[in-house]
């Protein structure tokens, strides 16, 4: 299975690219997972409505640019369903069973993700009602995907 994880935003965190390395080195063992970074659309601290929905749409074009019609799509966000780990492993062994070979998980930026992505995703997921940096899910993201390999595999790892 080819996982794609867009996310908008660089990565600046010395810690966290430590941490993302080396989960992308455990799941290459399983998967071919790549990261591709879109650039952030720079906004004032203070918008109004209107100019939130324009930041979200201009980084929702860069988003959607990267995917191809027959990926499997799976959005973050706060209001998304929430998976336990079992669930998510299972979502993704039933995707590689059921022949969808790409997969795509979205991290949208500190606004959120346009209703454009949203629209396109075939999942929204949450991971906690609570609001983490966007930065910091991408490696969140990478261990549960380490995790759902170990669990699909039944190989041992942490409960």
């Amino acid at each position: 299975m080819k996982i794609s994880i867009i996310a908008v935003g660089r990565l600046k965190e010395k810690y966290l690219k430590q941490g993302i390395d080396e989960y992308l080195k455990r799941l290459s063992a399983y998967a071919k997972v790549e990261i591709i970074e879109v650039a952030d659309e720079k906004a004032p601290e203070h918008l109004s409505e209107a100019e939130m929905e324009e930041v979200k749409r201009k980084e929702g074009e860069r988003i959607l640019s990267h995917l191809s019609e027959d990926t499997y799509i799976i959005t973050l966000e706060i209001s998304g369903r929430m998976l336990n780990s079992e669930q998510l492993a299972a979502k993704i062994d039933e995707l590689g069973t059921y022949g969808k070979s790409k997969l795509a998980f979205i991290i949208g930026g500190s606004l959120g993700l346009s209703k454009e992505v949203q629209n396109r995703s075939d999942l929204a997921l949450s991971f906690s009602k609570m609001t983490f940096p966007h930065q910091l899910m991408r490696l969140i993201l990478l261990e549960q995907i380490y995790r759902a390999y170990r669990i699909n595999r039944g190989e041992p790892y942490h409960k």
